[in-house]
């Protein structure tokens, strides 16, 4: 059986999310259910696709479950993982890129919401930089929805990570840049699309809003003669 200290370790945490972090975890999940509904009808989180969290407290955050179409979200879709990744008080099975979003709360202790979208713009642009490492940006006026860009002649990088079914190995890359890079606001994986994160949900859904025209804009241009 387990030992006391275990035992004791579980309760312990049991206690705080029944007694202290249900409130929160109730408003990290509706801030999710919301977000879902948006991006869904946005075009940026087609079927199944697309994860998405926000932080309870500094050991746990709300994360959708996987496979849950993200425009019809539930309660019962948003589940609680501390940030190994590692499901707290649930049999359900969270989001397969779960250490993508725990990275970023690792790292950033004031981050409160990461979004995941699957956006056409971001698939198909970043698979036309076959290549190439990263997306530089410049004299676009939104650039400015973004914390510390001030002016339209600021340069936003964008960095873009190969795609792998090795999440783990995935995680431990953003780490490493994002450690040495840490006031960049979102990455690309090629062709699979875009992580933002944002001190609240509202925030973030700002940052994906103007990502993605950003990442539109640069499409249509490539199409030009």
């Amino acid at each position: 059986g387990l030992s006391l200290k275990t035992r004791l370790a579980f309760q312990s945490t049991r206690m705080r999310l029944n007694m202290f972090d249900i409130t929160r975890y109730a408003e990290a999940s509706q801030c999710i259910i919301d977000a879902g509904r948006f991006l869904y009808k946005s075009g940026w989180s087609p079927a199944t696709s697309s994860n998405y969290s926000a932080r309870i407290d500094e050991q746990h955050i709300a994360i959708t479950v996987s496979g849950k179409h993200k425009g019809a979200l539930t309660n019962g879709d948003v589940m609680v993982v501390n940030l190994e990744g590692e499901a707290i008080q649930s049999d359900c099975r969270s989001s397969a890129e779960t250490l993508l979003h725990t990275v970023i709360y690792d790292l950033y202790p004031d981050i409160g919401a990461v979004l995941h979208t699957h956006s056409m713009a971001a698939t198909v642009l970043s698979r036309w930089m076959e290549g190439e490492n990263e997306l530089c940006l410049t004299d676009y006026e939104l650039q400015k929805a973004f914390p510390g860009y001030e002016s339209h002649e600021s340069q936003l990088v964008i960095p873009i990570f190969e795609n792998t079914q090795n999440i783990k190995a995935l995680a431990a890359e953003t780490k490493a840049y994002f450690s040495q890079n840490p006031n960049l606001p979102g990455y690309l994986i090629r062709g699979h699309g875009l992580y933002t994160w944002g001190l609240n949900m509202a925030d973030c859904l700002r940052h994906v809003e103007a990502f993605e025209f950003l990442l539109q804009c640069e499409l249509e241009m490539k199409r030009l003669p």
